[in-house]
Order: structure tokens, then sequence, then C-alpha cells
């Protein structure tokens, strides 16, 4: 792994799970991680229901804008998290791949999502003792 590690989240939209867990990975790594979301099918905006739930994290991902996953993001990420994208994501060779089994927020209440906010930044930050042991 190099030094500065390359980690992709991937869902549908790009408009809730992705988004979320790249706001964990961006604040809790502190910038030693290089963060990238994309989505096989983005939506318009991100969902304002996982704004208000990463807000109450202190993370702010309202600026965030659902991108479509490109094969040249792939390619240049060290880690690919799928979130329930099926088998559009490009596999390369010395990759590391995972696919975390999430619910998809849209249209999901303030609780729900809460859940899953919570389920993924669990998840990040098991990613991240791995990825920086030393942080």
């Amino acid at each position: 792994m190099p030094s500065t590690p390359t980690v992709l989240f991937v869902c549908i939209h790009n408009a809730g799970r992705s988004q979320m867990a790249a706001g964990y990975m961006t604040a809790l790594s502190g910038g030693a991680v290089i963060v990238r979301s994309g989505g096989s099918e983005p939506g318009h905006e991100i969902n304002p229901v996982a704004i208000q739930v990463m807000a109450e994290e202190g993370i702010d991902i309202s600026h965030a804008v659902p991108q479509l996953m490109t094969t040249e993001a792939v390619r240049e990420s060290d880690v690919v998290i799928t979130m329930g994208c099926g088998d559009v994501c490009p596999i390369f060779p010395g990759k590391r791949y995972e696919d975390w089994e999430l619910v998809d927020p849209k249209g999901k209440g303030i609780d729900e999502v809460r859940a899953i906010r919570d389920s993924i930044k669990g998840r990040v930050t098991a990613l991240l003792s791995e990825l920086l042991p030393e942080v």
C-alpha cells in the first residue's frame, strides 16, 4: 500500500451511502487518505437526510455532488468499496475490493438513515485502522 492510500466509495446514485463513507474517511483520516466517491447511475443531489445525519456528527457533506464512477477512478484507487452497485465496477489486478451490504437510505426516515450512518462509520473506522495502523 502506498504511503497515501486512495479509497473509492461506490454506490448506485452516489447520493447517500458513498457520500457518507467519503465524509467519514475524509474527516477521520485527517487527510492521510485520498478519498473519492462515485456512482453507477449518479443522482441529481445528495440525499438531504444523509446530509442531516452527517451534520449531527459534525461532518458537512452538503457541498458534495453526485459523480459518475469512472474506470479511471477505479484504476487510480488502492481500495474500492462498493455498496450495492452490483457488477458494474471494473476489476483491476492488485486492487483491494470490498462490497459493503448496506441499505440504500433513499426514501428512508431519519432513524433508519442514522443506523446506516452508524454502520458506515464503524466500517470506515475499521478500514482506516488497516490502512493507517500507526494513526
